[in-house]
């Protein structure tokens, strides 16, 4: 049998909690250590999820030689720089979105990650649920000819005042937040349109209080083939449920995800026809965040390829970058360690 992968978590974030603790129980993962700037706070999410230790920092947690692995879900500012740390570290790295604060740092962590022989790995987990690969698969099979129109869109009441991602110096805002997401299934989808897109236009709206903080921003893009996309977030969507969608529009139907970010909650794949029927599939309601560990366990147990690299990182990062200067906003920067 293949040893139980042992990760180390930087941090007592909230997302921990969905997107490591619950999918380490299902697939047998031993969350050996947590560390976070408050031994409080670390010790409380040890004893709350079954954590075997805590130690006093980051730094002590990445000399831990029982952690092979190490989850980071810290704030975005800090992604980067504790991502690089970890692989000099010479651990392999699962780090939420987005992998760092702008491109320049994402490039700095992926020829790092290179340079030890790790894998690191982006925590966009979508595209490891079974309802990604059926997405492509009717792409590919020609279901609904060629693309000629992807729209994602992610969006969501606004998390309240305090909420640590309205703040500019941990690279906060609704594109590093939301629209990550909506531009990571865009640039996926390059695959299928003829390569990357390039940047058309765009609109933001700022924060009040919060200059070059982007509490909405949206993007049109084009792929070579010529076919368009639009994307990005907003974090004060009027009402709820949040709205996480893709709409894939060919010229013979489309393909519409409801909750493309979140399958586990609607797995819905719908197949619309221009004659107006549909078909409706169900490729799964099990997490995408559990087939995210899995797949990161492969690759650290078995080299398996990652989509969601830190090559496909320095992608993702560099569409961030350009939607913020798009918009007339400056890309993000790293946050004080």
């Amino acid at each position: 049998m293949t040893e139980p992968l042992r990760i180390g978590i930087l941090g007592a974030a909230r997302i921990a909690g969905l997107a490591m603790v619950s999918p380490a129980r299902a697939t047998g993962t031993r969350l050996v250590a947590v560390a976070a700037r408050d031994t409080g706070r670390a010790e409380a999410f040890a004893a709350e999820h079954g954590v075997e230790r805590v130690h006093a920092s980051y730094d002590e947690l990445l000399a831990d030689p029982e952690v092979e692995a190490v989850y980071n879900p810290l704030p975005n500012g800090l992604h980067g720089q504790w991502n690089r740390r970890a692989v000099e570290a010479g651990k392999h790295v699962l780090s939420e979105k987005p992998s760092a604060a702008n491109a320049d740092e994402a490039r700095t962590v992926r020829d790092a990650a290179r340079a030890a022989g790790v894998v690191f790995m982006e925590g966009f987990h979508y595209p490891y649920h079974p309802f990604w690969h059926r997405v492509t698969g009717l792409i590919e099979e020609g279901a609904i000819g060629e693309i000629r129109d992807v729209e994602c869109t992610l969006s969501m009441p606004d998390p309240g005042a305090d909420d640590p991602r309205w703040r500019l110096d941990l690279a906060g805002g609704a594109t590093m937040d939301l629209g990550c997401y909506s531009l990571s299934a865009i640039a996926l989808l390059g695959e299928y349109a003829g390569g990357a897109p390039s940047f058309t236009g765009g609109r933001v709206q700022e924060r009040a209080g919060a200059p070059g903080v982007d509490e909405e921003l949206w993007v049109d893009l084009a792929y070579p083939s010529g076919a368009t996309a639009h994307g990005g977030g907003s974090m004060v969507r009027p009402t709820a449920p949040a709205d996480f969608h893709l709409t894939v529009t060919g010229s013979e139907g489309t393909i519409h995800v409801p909750r493309f970010a979140l399958p586990h909650e609607d797995d819905r794949v719908i197949l619309r026809r221009p004659d107006g029927t549909e078909t409706v599939e169900h490729p799964g309601s099990r997490s995408s965040y559990t087939y995210q560990l899995e797949a990161f366990a492969a690759a650290v147990r078995h080299r398996a390829a990652v989509l969601t690299d830190a090559a496909f990182a320095v992608e993702v990062m560099e569409l961030i970058d350009g939607a913020y200067r798009t918009v007339g906003l400056e890309p993000r920067q790293p946050a004080r360690s």
